[in-house]
């Protein structure tokens, strides 16, 4: 199925500017490699998220769904704040 085309939503965006940059640049990375290869610890959301994704990159959440090829990213959290 991969590759996948990266396409960030407006909260992610925001998210992923609040961050420092040593953050930001290691969470990049493993977003490619992903969109890249499709490895990576993904698991599927459940609950009022259901139908997305999260990837696990360390302490941080890229939450996103798939469509059409497209890795659409709506969020990226911190563990403790990703599921609220």
């Amino acid at each position: 199925m991969p590759p996948f085309r990266i396409e960030w939503r407006d909260e992610g965006r925001a998210d992923v500017r609040r961050l420092d940059r040593a953050t930001a640049m290691r969470l990049f990375d493993g977003i490619l490699h992903y969109a890249q290869t499709g490895a990576g610890n993904v698991a599927p959301l459940h609950g009022p998220l259901s139908g997305a994704f999260r990837l696990r990159l360390g302490d941080y959440r890229v939450l996103f769904t798939l469509e059409n090829n497209a890795m659409g990213i709506f969020g990226v959290c911190h563990r403790s704040q990703a599921y609220r």
